[in-house]
């Protein structure tokens, strides 16, 4: 789906080049991120600043067209985080040594569980990053 080059560049802008759920840096990756339509476009959502973010292959992979998660504590289904009206920290933390995503909502909860955002392969990528003092991010 075609994306304006203006909206594309507001987007990379607001969300710094990392991806809007995992905070993944484009830089620390090496791998361009992809755009997420927030409520995919399968199920009514349009082209939009409000509806597109950025973010990693496999958060976008995994979301797919999914706008809800269960929230492993609740045993519940709830909304995935939505980083055009919601803030990364007021649902997620970093673990002790920054290479687990912790959900502190039942939203963020759902999200870490449904874009696995802690899977096999990125957690030794963010312990090489930590290591070299690239991430966390810091803001």
């Amino acid at each position: 789906m075609y994306i304006p080059v203006k909206l594309r560049e507001r987007i990379r802008i607001t969300d710094r080049d990392r991806c809007a759920y995992c905070q993944t840096s484009e830089a620390n990756s090496g791998i361009s991120l992809a755009h997420d339509h927030i409520l995919p476009t399968s199920l009514g959502g349009e082209i939009t600043f409000e509806n597109i973010c950025q973010s990693c292959r496999p958060c976008n992979e995994h979301k797919g067209d999914r706008i809800t998660g269960t929230d492993p504590l609740a045993g519940e289904a709830f909304p995935l985080f939505n980083p055009r009206t919601q803030l990364w920290h007021e649902h997620f933390i970093w673990s002790y040594d920054g290479t687990h995503i912790r959900g502190i909502t039942s939203i963020g909860r759902a999200t870490v569980i449904a874009l696995q955002m802690n899977n096999a392969t990125i957690v030794p990528a963010r312990e090489r990053w930590v290591a070299a003092g690239w991430h966390p991010p810091i803001d």
